[in-house]
């Protein structure tokens, strides 16, 4: 057995939110002058020190392993006697309140591996810097609270790197001899550190422009490979938009004169939102009909809007410390989400939003890493980068704005953003302009940000026929997490419905129920006959909700519910109801969901986006988040005979819906990518029938699909399959993509999430194929974070998938510690399932543990999990 304490002795100490200190000295401005190549660049900063507050500490300059090759103080070069080290830091004595410091280091880009600082990605240079990734490139107080102007001047090879791009606007340029160029950007606003950004290569730009509501004009520029050129104008509608979005519903207008986005094929992150200059991961970029999904589609929009929000929240007010993470991530994942909405399906985006909530969140809240959305503790910052923090962060300002009111959300964000502009702000400052601004008192809701746990409620009507009336009761329950073995009861808005049972007819239309105690009634009048419950409406509250709804109830709500996302709801629960008895009697009555499912199949008054995403089985691994012990192999029993008994019942129906759904030329529209969605599914059903013609149709549409959205569902169809279609269609797709990096992840991913018995000796051989590599993130999420997902594969008894993910959480560590701690989550969940398996997962993270020089990111992630 691994003794954690010993080893925890040789890590960092904790970081703690209760010891923040504001910074020591402040840096108004600083220049930075790059000669850059991939082998050797030097960096030289000039800092301008200002002493916060009346003390006498030094000045602390946090690095990452470079030297000072010269140290300059108020132009005198600095003895070595008149600084010392702190591990990797520099400590300076300085007199008088006001200085001016001069540092030069020099750095590899090219060995740097962690893709943290400044480092080389498909013959680029170019940077990430959040969290901590600035210590990287230059001896600097970083921190979020640190807030500089900044003027850079980069100089390079010309042949080499054309390109040369910064924070801000650009100022000047020009060449130099020997085939050299510089030039020179400056950004007026004060930013953090984490935010500062450079790029060199040799790009092509898609250029446009946009013209602001105060009558601004500004420079757009999307720069890719030359070949990609043509992928960049899906990113460059969806900026447009997301700048008139921004303006029309938050009233924020966009402050530089340009603003460019680049996209690089190793980054750990999906992108990073640095002040007028955006570093993408290409896959959140390039899109076009044969390469890319709608599901892609949709996510460059998503996340293109994400980042552009941030120019106000996360820069223009950004964060005082890390603790406060969530104040502009969660604050803008609900602006992306909101935007998404807006631009197609309302009702199908809430339904993603909430599935990808479950999928990530719920577990993350039940384990043993869950942590409030304002943590109070961390050892590696980039632990942090969570779905606690993103996506429940998100239903925090959801919650908000329900609570408020479209009216008074709004005033509140505009005070937010006036009283905090160029600032380093905290939640309790975004919390205090929503109470000013409202007059409502939100102590209560306080709690969302310190409690971590999904709250569970419990709700049940009791109808008086005679009075006409009928009571709510609800309960709530916030269970333990590690470190807050007892929790307040949480204020939960719950938006909830009541409709007739024979009538249908809602009685008094939706109302919004604040349960913020641990038990509470509501009474509601004028109940002429027997109310069917609707509650959580549009998934008003990140909550658990338990209720005695029969399986007719559900089936009347999947049928008659008049708020999109509870009819959702209702068929998602009858269906996990139905596998849940199933997997604990081993007798199952399918009728019910068959009969459900033909209902809002043959419904043509609804949306066939919604269509496909109501008629969709949960996934294995959210069944088994409704069981104490999960049992894998009983869900992957159970699930697979629904499945074949609704492909089986429904036949005639799903290939009418699949010959309905086929369409013309690729439109990206929200009718269109509807159909195709619905096709896939109906697809998926026929084949889950085992009729003979199944393959064929498959293949077929494989072979015609104009369209990454129908070919690559076809791909997954046969994946899952036996026929020899199969190997024809993996053969044909990997033959036709090989070239292109992102397609060729969707092959690798296809074959990761099969369901078919020998998925784990084919994931074990991918990653020996000569296109996989543990240096690229997206290759190795594709195929590694897939297969992690893939619960019945995963978790195969024999302990394969555990072991394989060990070894490459080990392998990885070494080149990219923050991306290798990532991938400890699954084996986190042991205590979730058999003792088996729980004896071989907790025996894989004790063999990771036992790694001589594991970094602090996966020590803190696998010790937090194993104890």
């Amino acid at each position: 057995m691994l003794d954690i304490q010993s080893a925890a002795a040789e890590t960092p100490h904790l970081i703690r939110r209760e010891d923040y200190r504001p910074p020591d000295w402040l840096v108004p401005d600083i220049a930075l002058d790059f000669v850059l190549d991939p082998s050797a660049t030097r960096v030289k900063a000039v800092l301008s020190l200002v002493r916060n507050g009346a003390h006498a500490r030094p000045l602390r300059l946090e690095g990452a392993g470079q030297e000072p090759l010269a140290l300059r103080l108020d132009g005198t070069p600095l003895d070595a006697d008149a600084w010392r080290r702190d591990g990797m830091a520099l400590l300076i004595d300085l007199p008088g309140d006001a200085h001016r410091l001069e540092t030069e280091v020099e750095i590899v880009p090219e060995t740097n591996t962690q893709l943290m600082g400044l480092y080389a990605s498909g013959g680029l240079l170019c940077t990430q810097c959040e969290a901590e990734g600035f210590r990287r490139i230059t001896y600097f107080p970083d921190r979020p609270d640190v807030l500089s102007r900044y003027k850079v001047r980069m100089e390079a090879d010309k042949a080499r790197f054309p390109v040369l791009l910064a924070n801000g606007d650009p100022i000047a340029q020009g060449d130099l001899e020997g085939g050299r160029h510089w030039a020179e950007w400056h950004d007026p606003f004060p930013k953090p550190c984490y935010l500062f950004a450079l790029v060199a290569g040799d790009l092509a730009v898609n250029r446009d422009s946009f013209t602001t509501m105060s009558g601004r004009a500004v420079t757009l520029g999307i720069w890719v490979r030359e070949a990609d050129i043509g992928k960049t104008h899906h990113a460059m509608a969806a900026l447009k938009a997301s700048m008139a979005w921004d303006e029309r519903v938050y009233g924020r207008e966009y402050d530089l004169d340009v603003f460019n986005i680049v996209a690089v094929s190793d980054f750990n992150f999906g992108a990073m939102e640095n002040k007028g200059l955006n570093v993408f991961n290409s896959r959140y970029i390039l899109a076009d009909p044969d390469t890319a999904t709608d599901a892609d589609y949709d996510a460059v929009a998503g996340v293109v809007a994400h980042e552009y929000f941030h120019n106000w929240s996360g820069n223009r007010v950004t964060c005082r410390d890390w603790f406060q993470l969530s104040l502009k991530e969660g604050f803008t994942v609900f602006r992306d989400q909101s935007f998404s909405a807006d631009q197609g399906s309302a009702a199908v985006k809430r339904i993603e939003d909430v599935r990808a909530l479950r999928a990530a969140q719920f577990p993350e809240d039940g384990g043993p890493l869950a942590h409030p959305i304002r943590p109070e503790a961390y050892m590696e910052i980039s632990n942090f980068y969570t779905a606690t923090i993103y996506n429940k962060g998100a239903e925090v300002i959801r919650m908000l704005s329900t609570i408020l009111g479209p009216t008074d959300f709004r005033a509140g964000c505009d005070l937010y953003f006036t009283q905090h502009d160029g600032t380093a702000a905290t939640c309790e400052d975004f919390v205090a302009a929503m109470e000013e601004a409202s007059g409502k008192d939100l102590a209560r809701f306080r709690l969302w940000y310190s409690q971590a746990g999904t709250p569970r409620v419990r709700a049940s009507i009791d109808w008086e026929a005679p009075g006409g009336r009928a009571r709510l009761k609800l309960a709530q329950d916030v269970p333990a997490t590690p470190g807050q073995p007892v929790k307040e009861p949480m204020p939960l808005p719950l938006k909830v419905s009541l409709f007739g049972e024979l009538s249908g007819e809602s009685f008094g239309g939706e109302r919004l129920v604040m349960l913020d105690e641990a038990h509470q009634e509501v009474l509601f009048e004028g109940v002429s006959e027997r109310p069917i419950l609707s509650i959580n409406r549009g998934f008003s509250a990140p909550v658990i909700v338990e209720t005695d709804r029969s399986a007719a109830d559900l089936a009347f709500l999947s049928g008659h519910d008049d708020d999109p996302f509870a009819r959702y709801e209702a068929m998602q629960q009858l269906m996990i109801d139905t596998l849940l008895s199933a997997v604990s009697t081993g007798e199952a009555d399918h009728a019910p969901v068959i009969d459900a499912v033909r209902r809002t199949l043959t419904n043509n008054a609804l949306d066939r986006a919604f269509i496909a995403e109501a008629v969709l089985l949960p996934t294995e691994a959210f069944i088994g988040d409704q069981m104490l012990v999960v049992d894998p192999d009983a869900i992957r029993r159970e699930r697979d005979a629904l499945r074949i008994a609704l492909g089986s019942e429904l036949i005639d129906e799903w290939r009418a819906a699949y010959a309905a759904s086929k369409s013309g030329p690729f439109e990206y529209s929200p009718s269109a990518k509807g159909a195709r969605r619905l096709r896939t599914v109906a697809l998926g059903y026929i084949a889950a029938a085992g009729v003979p013609d199944a393959p064929r149709l498959a293949l077929a549409q494989y072979r015609g699909a104009d369209n990454m959205t129908d070919r690559q569902g076809a791909l997954g169809v046969l994946a899952n399959g036996t026929a020899a279609e199969r190997e024809e269609a993996l053969a044909d797709f990997y033959g036709r993509y090989k070239g292109d990096a992102l397609v060729l992840d969707k092959w690798f991913t296809t074959q990761a999430l099969s369901t078919r018995d020998d998925t784990v000796e084919v994931v074990e051989a991918l990653a020996q194929h000569p296109d996989f590599t543990l240096a690229n993130p997206n290759r190795l999420r594709s195929l590694v974070g897939a297969f992690t997902a893939n619960q019945r594969a995963f978790h195969d008894a024999s302990g394969r998938g555990y072991r394989f993910l060990a070894d490459m959480v080990i392998a990885v560590d070494r080149l990219n510690p923050q991306t290798a701690a990532k991938l400890i989550p699954p084996l986190g969940r042991w205590r979730r399932f058999d003792t088996h398996r729980a004896t071989l997962m907790k025996a894989e993270l004790e063999w990771v543990l036992a790694t001589p020089g594991l970094s602090k990111d996966v020590f803190e992630q696998a010790s937090k999990s194993i104890v």
